[in-house]
This record gives structure tokens, sequence and C-alpha cells, in this order.
């Protein structure tokens, strides 16, 4: 049974930073591809960041790049986002996927099979 949990969310001003966790079993973390993805209420699911199995290759969504930072410690079976000057349009649920279909990973929500139950991110003043 594949299984990721997500934590690590809550509510900041704009700003300031958090680091989201998703935790995973069920899989083998050396042959999986990670993502994290967010959705606000009444929008599409869309892409935040995402690793490759090994993390030799990362993707950034434009909104995401040069803020946030994706990695991964296989060891603990941990994938991290660590987000730094949040803003509120940032608020959402975020989301975190793996892949093990592919040999390179596709970034955008249809194509991931696992995700986890979502943590929530507000950002406000």
């Amino acid at each position: 049974q594949v299984q990721l949990v997500e934590s690590g969310g809550g509510s900041v001003q704009p700003g300031e930073s958090l680091t989201l966790s998703c935790v995973v079993s069920g899989i083998g973390m050396d042959d999986s591809h990670i993502g994290w993805f967010r959705q606000v209420p009444g929008k599409e699911r869309e892409e935040v960041a995402c690793i490759s199995k090994t993390s030799l290759n990362t993707y950034y969504a434009r909104s995401a790049e040069g803020r946030f930072t994706i990695s991964r410690d296989n060891a603990k079976s941990t994938v991290y986002l660590q987000m730094n000057s949040l803003q509120p349009e940032d608020t959402a649920t975020y989301y975190c996927a793996a892949d093990q279909r592919r040999s390179v990973y596709v970034c955008l929500a249809q194509f991931w099979d696992s995700w986890g139950q979502g943590t929530q991110v507000t950002v406000s003043s």
C-alpha cells in the first residue's frame, strides 16, 4: 500500500518561510519520482516542484523558482519543500505525489499516481 503523508503546513505572514515534509511508505524511494502540487478551491491543481528519484533533476514552476527548494532524503523516506518569501498567492492545500511509471517524470498533476491527503498553507497579514 502506497502512502504519502504531508506535514508542516500552517499560517504565516507574507515574507516568512515554511518547510513541508512528505513521508513516503509502500514504495521504494529510490524508484519513485516525487512532486509537490497545490490547489485552491475552484481551481485546478497545479505543479509546484518535482524531483527525480535520485535528486539529479528538479523542476520548479515559474511561481516557485527562486523561492522554493525541493529536496529528498531517501534514507528517511522523506521529501521536503522549503518555501521562502511566501506571499498570499501561495495560499493553497499542498499535496505530494509519487510517480513510478516513468523513467523521466512529467511535472503535471494528471501524470501522477499516488497522492497524500494534503497540508494547508495560509499566507496572510
